[in-house]
């Protein structure tokens, strides 16, 4: 009879009037892979801090590592490790002292517990006196998951862990998974990626904080392919109309001795929607930050809207809209007083602002949200808003930052209905993105390797340049090609 690590009996738990989990039940084996799918909202982080002894559930009962998670609370802390969904290491530290630190929090050292994370250390081992912060996204996660294991868990708790990391380094961290498996660990992992959901050994979909199936990945999948795995999006191919309004020649950027973004050249047409990919660290967001007016090049030229980006990047950013990575929105306003405040700063009169607004939260649905403080948004809401209020002032384009890290696949669905919306109106979209199949929705795409431009076509031209059968193929050879793995 197979041993039960993980019991959850009729947890429930509500902030408020909102209703986070609702008389949630199900059980993890020992040594199993369980897989937490559901939308953006449907409890999953509310689920992990009850079971990890970081917040109390209203009723039920849920046991981990046979102790029950409020009267052995001090036991279970013992026996789990966590990576929360936001970086859980100490950025101003380095990658030693991370490591080092969490081992003294558990009261051993790391010689003692090394071989468990042996083949995950010895890859960031190199990079031991860097500081957590200033290392890529791949690295951070290898790192934290190696502070996590540090104590020898019996169960590891990891809440959306590959968030905003490429597919090289994604693909890297569930071989890694798979080994920790193998030496006896119980794994619970939440995850908006399908193909993540089909490694596990068992997936539960949650919505609306209730369970609503507990099966094999390709039952899961399947029974519930309307929200996990929506069909693609269709788009007529560009017809180009020779409107540049991104010009890059030679593009350069150094920091001293290393050069970030190396002579790079592309143009952009009015209306494409036009993808920048590359691993982390091969120089997307460096390239990105020149073309916005934020970074002054080392050498090379750029023109973006028909402004210079070195001499005039006071118009430029008066053109363009832009959405970083993280989170681009002031979380303690209200809806509508983001949509004001950003209105306002791209220079837009309040009549204007106010007649917009209106017309905006009924496209977007949030009529009902309108006096909705951000930050009790789900995230896919806060996603559509920020682009949303990005071409607010219907600029001639938009730098998109991974836009849809940490969404669900419906919600990124939606997403890129939007980012069509905008290109159907003649605004250039500029994107990044982790997700190969958004990819595949881009006009042309550009693969940035070690700082260099090793590819830019259509999508279909590419996997046939590459005699791949997607774009995650096509990816994958040319980013395990890098040779460095950090900016």
């Amino acid at each position: 009879m197979m041993e039960e690590l993980v019991v959850v009996n009729n947890i429930a738990k509500a902030y408020g009037e909102v209703k986070a989990l609702k008389g949630v039940s199900f059980s993890v084996n020992r040594g199993e892979i369980f897989g937490l799918i559901g939308p953006d909202g449907a409890g999953k982080s509310t689920l992990f801090r009850v079971l990890t002894t970081l917040l109390l559930a209203d009723s039920g009962t849920a046991f981990v590592a046979g102790h029950e998670v409020v009267k052995g609370y001090k036991k279970i802390r013992q026996h789990i490790g966590y990576m929360p969904g936001k970086f859980s290491l100490y950025q101003d530290l380095t990658v030693e002292e991370n490591l080092t630190f969490f081992a003294t929090l558990f009261q051993t050292t790391v010689a003692e517990n090394y071989e468990l994370i042996k083949d995950i250390y010895q890859q960031i081992e190199p990079f031991k006196n860097r500081r957590a912060g200033a290392l890529s996204g791949g690295m951070k996660q290898k790192l934290a998951l190696s502070c996590a294991l540090i104590h020898k868990p019996l169960v590891l708790f990891l809440d959306e862990p590959t968030t905003g990391v490429d597919p090289v380094s994604r693909k890297e961290f569930w071989e890694m998974l798979k080994g920790l498996k193998a030496q006896g660990i119980t794994i619970l992992v939440s995850t908006p990626i399908m193909d993540e959901a089909r490694q596990c050994d068992r997936i539960a979909f949650i919505n609306n904080g209730e369970i609503h199936g507990i099966d094999t990945p390709q039952v899961i999948l399947q029974r519930f392919a309307d929200i996990l795995c929506p069909q693609g999006l269709q788009r007529e191919e560009l017809r180009q109309k020779n409107e540049p309004v991104i010009e890059v020649s030679g593009l350069t950027k150094q920091f001293g001795h290393f050069t970030a973004v190396d002579h790079i050249s592309f143009s952009v047409q009015r209306g494409e929607i036009f993808g920048f990919l590359g691993a982390n660290g091969a120089g997307k967001t460096t390239a990105m930050r020149m073309l916005c007016g934020l970074s002054k090049p080392t050498s090379g030229s750029g023109k973006v809207a028909g402004f210079d980006v070195a001499t005039q990047s006071e118009e430029v950013k008066k053109h363009i809209g832009y959405m970083s990575q993280k989170f681009s929105l002031y979380e303690d306003l209200k809806v509508w007083e983001n949509i004001r405040l950003f209105g306002g700063i791209y220079g837009m009169n309040e009549k204007e602002i106010a007649c917009k607004t209106d017309l905006l939260l009924e496209q977007l649905g949030f009529l009902a949200e309108r006096n909705t403080v951000v930050k009790s948004l789900p995230v896919g809401w806060k996603q559509k808003l920020a682009f949303s209020v990005s071409i607010f002032h219907e600029p001639k384009i938009v730098f998109l930052d991974e836009p849809t890290g940490g969404v669900d696949p419906a919600t990124r669905r939606q997403f890129w209905e939007l980012i069509y919306e905008a290109a159907d109106r003649g605004i250039t979209v500029f994107v990044t993105t982790h997700y190969m199949d958004e990819a595949a929705y881009c006009d042309r795409i550009s693969i940035m390797v070690d700082g260099v431009i090793k590819a830019l076509d259509t999508p279909e031209k590419l996997k046939k340049q590459f005699k791949a059968e997607s774009m995650d193929e096509v990816f994958q050879q040319l980013a395990r090609g890098a040779i460095r793995t950090a900016d």
